[in-house]
């Protein structure tokens, strides 16, 4: 079975970022493409010159024959998304010239958009049931740090634990809604999943 490797820069991601895309692919109706195991490599290091070009030829030729398309998953944080995505996409690109290739900047963190879904996932993981949406997800600095003040008293964001949880909990439609980056992936995956079966 083909599969998408994704490559990601937390602990976190790497367990669920695979929940996430198999709901995105379950919601398409595609049952045959496989997430394979994400490559993980950290923010910090990816985006320095030389790094993508390595860590894409790297996951593509670690994760074997399956490898039909690539996803790099990251977090934005400060930087201009309109201009470092299209840049990762290019020098990934450029590396894995055989394969299609996607690039998703999540607006400032991973965590925005369950803060964009935050009403599907009240009395999950330890949010509170009258945990407030906030009005604009991916505009807030500390993503993290935000969720963890939406939990009851004495519980703690764990990203390795609840990543995973609440990718599967959370809903596609609202974060899709609230979070334009978060549409954008859903988006890229369709683009690669049609793209793949062109190749």
């Amino acid at each position: 079975m083909l599969g998408i490797v994704p490559i990601v820069e937390g602990k976190g991601e790497v367990e669920a970022v695979p929940v996430l895309l198999r709901r995105i692919l379950i919601d398409m109706g595609i049952f045959n493409i496989k997430i394979l195991r994400p490559f993980r490599v950290p923010r910090h290091q990816i985006v320095r010159e030389g790094q993508m070009e390595r860590a894409a030829r790297q996951a593509v030729r670690s994760r074997g024959r399956e490898v039909a398309a690539l996803l790099v998953i990251l977090d934005c944080d400060d930087d201009c998304p309109a201009r470092l995505g299209p840049e990762l996409h290019k020098r990934c690109r450029d590396a894995v010239p055989n394969i299609p290739v996607g690039v998703v900047l999540a607006r400032r963190e991973f965590e925005s958009w369950f803060l964009g879904a935050k009403e599907s996932l009240r009395g999950k993981r330890g949010i509170r049931n009258d945990a407030p949406n906030p009005e604009n997800p991916e505009e807030i600095r500390g993503a993290k740090e935000h969720l963890e003040r939406n939990m009851k008293q004495g519980v703690s964001y764990l990203p390795v634990d609840d990543q995973p949880a609440l990718a599967a909990e959370m809903d596609l439609n609202m974060a899709r809604r609230r979070c334009p980056s978060f549409d954008k992936l859903v988006r890229e995956v369709q683009s690669l999943v049609s793209r793949m079966r062109k190749d």
